[in-house]
Parts: C-alpha cells; sequence; structure tokens
C-alpha cells in the first residue's frame, strides 16, 4: 500500500483546481466569442478566419493552467 502524504494530496488538489478553473473560463470566454463570431459569419463570410483564431485564444488560458498543474506536481 502506498502511503500519500498530507501535502502530496494538497498538491494534486491545487493542480486539480489550476485546470478545472482555467478550463471553466475558457470555456465561459469561448462562449461568447462563439456566439459573436458566427454572428459576424452570417453577415460575412471573410471572417471565417478571424473568427476561428478567436476562438483558439482562450484554450492557450488552459494549456497554462495545465502547465502550472505540471510543475506543482513535479516539485
Amino acid at each position: 500500500m502506498v502511503e500519500i502524504s498530507t501535502g502530496e494530496g494538497l498538491i494534486a488538489i491545487g493542480a486539480g483546481i489550476a485546470v478545472g478553473l482555467t478550463g471553466l473560463g475558457s470555456g465561459l470566454a469561448e462562449k461568447d466569442i462563439g456566439a459573436a463570431a458566427i454572428g459576424a459569419i452570417t453577415e460575412d463570410t471573410s471572417l471565417f478566419g478571424m473568427g476561428m483564431i478567436y476562438m483558439v485564444l482562450p484554450e492557450t488560458i488552459v494549456i497554462f493552467g495545465l502547465v502550472i498543474a505540471v510543475i506543482a506536481i513535479m516539485v
């Protein structure tokens, strides 16, 4: 049986919170950006590329949260 100390458990909880909250924030941002992008694309189809770029930008926040989680676990 593997013993896990309280410190290791708190690090795991912190890593989960980091990824979870960044995912939640990114999802909320993408909801609004996606609705605006679809509205813009229906009026002018040449805005599709710009809409896709704006949809990808919030995903970088999740990547940062994942990096912080990995760093926290490795320390």
